[in-house]
């Protein structure tokens, strides 16, 4: 269980990842040090927080963080090592990525990368702990921004709309184009359809 009254060492990684439901593209994950001394108003849970807030929020992390890094493992890797071992690979690229080695890793959800840097994983991380709450909407915007350039690479899929999400729209067209070379082709719907079951 979480103890808020904990007191974690000043370089302290918040890491959390964002893509593992959609049907295309990679998995992306970041690593955030957030600074005490340059609080940030604000961060949460990406997920709850809307688009407006996250390209607000975005640029003022980066700018008062001690140091971030953001990392992904790809739809290849994801196909070829399934999706949970991508989400650690991702989270493991961005905590070697960052300028400072951490002295500590919290992790959001229960899984924890592969590192040599102690860590605790924490359930729900990304509402609880403010730098996991920084990775999750860096590694958000950073994803989201992918989305609207496949878009712009594929315009008859609305990548920026459903986000590779498998909505029924996206569905729709999968079902119209067949998947392109950005979808993850272990995913159960874009697997029937290379399958033709």
């Amino acid at each position: 269980m979480y103890d808020k009254s904990r007191e974690y060492p000043l370089l302290t990684a918040g890491v959390d990842e964002v893509g593992r439901g959609p049907l295309a593209g990679p998995v992306v994950a970041a690593a955030v040090i957030l600074d005490p001394e340059k609080p940030i108003e604000g961060l949460a849970d990406s997920k709850k927080l809307s688009e407006k807030k996250r390209e607000y929020l975005y640029p003022l992390i980066r700018e008062c963080a001690i140091c971030y890094c953001v990392a992904e493992a790809s739809v290849e890797e994801i196909d070829e090592i399934n999706i949970l071992q991508a989400s650690l690979l991702a989270m493991r690229r961005a905590i070697e990525g960052l300028e400072i080695t951490p002295e500590f890793v919290l992790v959001d959800g229960n899984k924890p990368p592969d590192i040599p840097i102690p860590l605790e994983t924490i359930i729900k991380g990304d509402s609880l702990i403010a730098s996991i709450s920084a990775a999750s909407i860096l590694a958000k915007v950073e994803r989201d921004r992918m989305m609207v350039e496949y878009h712009k690479q594929y315009p008859e899929f609305s990548f920026h709309k459903h986000k590779a999400y498998g909505s029924r729209q996206h569905m729709a067209e999968l079902a119209m184009y067949g998947p392109l070379a950005v979808h993850r082709k272990t995913f159960a719907p874009v697997r029937k359809l290379l399958t033709g079951k």
